[in-house]
C-alpha cells in the first residue's frame, strides 16, 4: 500500500470542501465523536474516514441517527431504514482508496494510449450499460485509454479516466472491453492513469461498491491503500414525509 498518512489533512480538506464544512472540521482535536451537518436536501451521506465520521442530511433525520453507532450506520440497510419514512432509496455503500505514491512498473511490450474522446467512447460502446454508467468515462476529463496498437484503425482495450474533485484529489474510474478482460488490462490503465494524476500533484482517489470484488482486487493490486467508506440515500423529492 502507498499512503502515507501525513497526505490525510489533504483528503480531509478535499471532503470537507465536498461535503460543506467548516474549514478543518475534520481535524480539529477539540470535536469529540461524529460530526453532523444539517442541511436542507435530497440525500443523506454518512462518511467514515479513517478515525474520522461526518453525517450529513436533514436535521430530522440526523437526531434519530444519534442512536446509532458509526458501525450501524456504515451498514447500508441501517441507513435505509432510518430513512423509510422519508422516501430512502439507496445508492449503495463505497469502499473509499487512497495513494499519494505508486511505484512504476514498466511493462514488457509497447503500450499505445490515446488520449482522445472518440476512443473512450468506442470502448463504452462495447461494454455493458450497467458497466458504463458505473464508471461515468464521459463525465471524467483526463481519460487514457489502452489500444490495441498504435494503428489509426486499432480499436479500445482498456480506459481508466480521472476528474478531479475539489482540486486536490483525481476521482479514478476504469473500465475494460468485456473480451479483454482477466488479461490485466484494467491494471495497466488504471495505473498510467494514477501515474498521471499523481504527477499533477494530486492524491488518487478509488470509489468501489463493497460489493464489487474486482474493483477491490484491482484497487490492491495497484497499490491503493483502503480508508474508509461512503453510504449515501437519496431521498423523496421536494418536502420528506414524516410519520
Amino acid at each position: 500500500m502507498t499512503f502515507d498518512l501525513s497526505s490525510a489533512p489533504i483528503v480531509f480538506l478535499a471532503w470537507e470542501r465536498g461535503l460543506g464544512l467548516p474549514v478543518d472540521s475534520l481535524l480539529s482535536e477539540r470535536r469529540d465523536g461524529r460530526l453532523t451537518r444539517a442541511v436542507d436536501g435530497p440525500e443523506l451521506t454518512f462518511l467514515r474516514l479513517w478515525d474520522q465520521s461526518v453525517l450529513r442530511g436533514p436535521a430530522h433525520l440526523l437526531a434519530a441517527a444519534a442512536a446509532y453507532s458509526d458501525d450501524e450506520l456504515s451498514d447500508h440497510s441501517t441507513m435505509l431504514r432510518l430513512t423509510r419514512h422519508s422516501g430512502g432509496r439507496g445508492l449503495g455503500t463505497q469502499a473509499l482508496y487512497y495513494a499519494d505514491e505508486l511505484d512504476l512498473h514498466q511493462p514488457a511490450h509497447t503500450v499505445h494510449v490515446s488520449t482522445g474522446e472518440l476512443e473512450s467512447a468506442a470502448l463504452e460502446s462495447l461494454c455493458p450499460p450497467d458497466d458504463v454508467n458505473d464508471v461515468a468515462l464521459s463525465s471524467r476529463e483526463h481519460k487514457f485509454t489502452v489500444m490495441e496498437s498504435g494503428t489509426p484503425d486499432a480499436g479500445p482495450l482498456a480506459c481508466s479516466a480521472y476528474t478531479e474533485y475539489q482540486g486536490l484529489l483525481a476521482q479514478l474510474g476504469t473500465l475494460v472491453a468485456p473480451d479483454s478482460r482477466r488479461q490485466g488490462l484494467g491494471h495497466l490503465a488504471t495505473s498510467i492513469a494514477a501515474h498521471e494524476a499523481l504527477s499533477a500533484g494530486l492524491i488518487v482517489q478509488w470509489r468501489a461498491d463493497i460489493n464489487n470484488a474486482a474493483a477491490h482486487s484491482l484497487a490492491v493490486a495497484v497499490g491503493f491503500s483502503v480508508a474508509g467508506l461512503l453510504t449515501r440515500i437519496s431521498l423523496e423529492s421536494g418536502q420528506t414525509r414524516h410519520k
